[in-house]
């Protein structure tokens, strides 16, 4: 890789910053001054110091954010903030979210510029578990909440899978599913003669929304998290990941 592209890449600067410190002998490569931004380094052994800071190469990035409402789920759009405006002063390119929040629902979001691992996050065959905190308009039934543990029309060829629920108040529930079909969770509890007022994502899979961040603000995962996500939902063998690029999950 190019030493500017380096550089920029994991953080130190804009690319014009990162040339213009290498061309004032900023920059050393294993111990001796580069002046040359075109020069190559390799990103995962070689020391290289800017100002005197050492900086290494994370080849994917991962961020968790806690998405508030009134923002799409998108990495771009002409007319709405995403989710990607949020995160600020951030030099990671290619990052995009993995699945998707509605506008109007909030709650644990990861972004990520690990193909893979979104693959696998994402893909039916894993049965991911997203489970929901959501205020509904009437008290669920015993019937309603029987009915969604056994799956629901909602107006598709097939029946929704089966959902955990579990009543925390009157008109507040937590349901946890492994499907990812437009507008789920409303769909599923119109289907049993109710609405949805408010809907939080908490957790997805192994991932779990941090209790200290607000609407809006996000962090980097730590390392624990990122073992969690990779050791839990990691392809089992290479037919899994044939038949389902095949089936264009």
């Amino acid at each position: 890789m190019r030493l500017d592209k380096f550089l920029s890449q994991t953080g130190a600067g804009s690319r014009n910053e990162v040339k213009q410190a290498i061309r004032k002998g900023l920059v050393s490569v294993n111990g001796s001054i580069i002046k040359d931004a075109s020069a190559r380094v390799a990103e995962e052994k070689d020391a290289v110091c800017f100002k005197g800071q050492l900086f290494s190469f994370t080849k994917y990035h991962y961020y968790m954010l806690y998405k508030p409402a009134g923002v799409v789920t998108a990495t771009k759009d002409s007319r709405q903030k995403t989710v990607l405006d949020l995160l600020t002063d951030i030099p990671v390119k290619g990052l995009f979210p993995v699945g998707r929040l509605d506008k109007d629902t909030e709650g644990l979001l990861l972004l990520t510029d690990d193909g893979a691992l979104a693959h696998n996050l994402l893909a039916p065959k894993k049965h991911v578990d997203k489970t929901y905190l959501a205020e509904i308009s009437i008290p669920l039934s015993v019937e309603a909440a029987d009915a969604l543990r056994r799956g629901v029309d909602i107006g598709e060829k097939k029946l929704t899978a089966p959902a955990k629920v579990e009543l925390i108040e009157e008109k507040r529930i937590l349901i946890t599913i492994q499907e990812g079909r437009y507008h789920q969770i409303k769909r599923m509890l119109k289907a049993v003669g109710n609405e949805v007022l408010y809907l939080k994502r908490l957790s997805m899979g192994g991932l779990v929304l941090d209790e200290n961040l607000r609407k809006g603000e996000f962090r980097p995962l730590r390392e624990a998290e990122i073992e969690v996500l990779k050791k839990e939902y990691a392809h089992d063998d290479k037919r899994e990941s044939t038949e389902e690029k095949t089936a264009g999950i």
